[in-house]
């Protein structure tokens, strides 16, 4: 069951970077936007993204949390 920890660990981590990306390519965008509506594109762009690790990031939790009650 350790393996399903450290898998769980790693998808985790991989979650958070993509979160990570995603808040930099907001603050870029944000620092380069010359109007509202450039803002605007630039974060519905980036929603996917977000979503998505998020999504990740919350199975690797998941998994984690399911290898330490098997190994109990």
């Amino acid at each position: 069951m350790s393996a399903l920890i450290l898998s769980g660990i790693v998808i985790s981590v991989i979650g958070l970077l993509g979160l990570l990306v995603c808040i930099r390519r907001v603050a870029k965008a944000k620092k380069r936007a010359k109007s509202e509506e450039e803002l605007r594109n630039s974060v519905k762009q980036a929603l996917p993204l977000n979503l998505g690790s998020l999504f990740v990031s919350a199975l690797g939790l998941m998994a984690v949390v399911v290898g330490i009650f098997l190994t109990s």
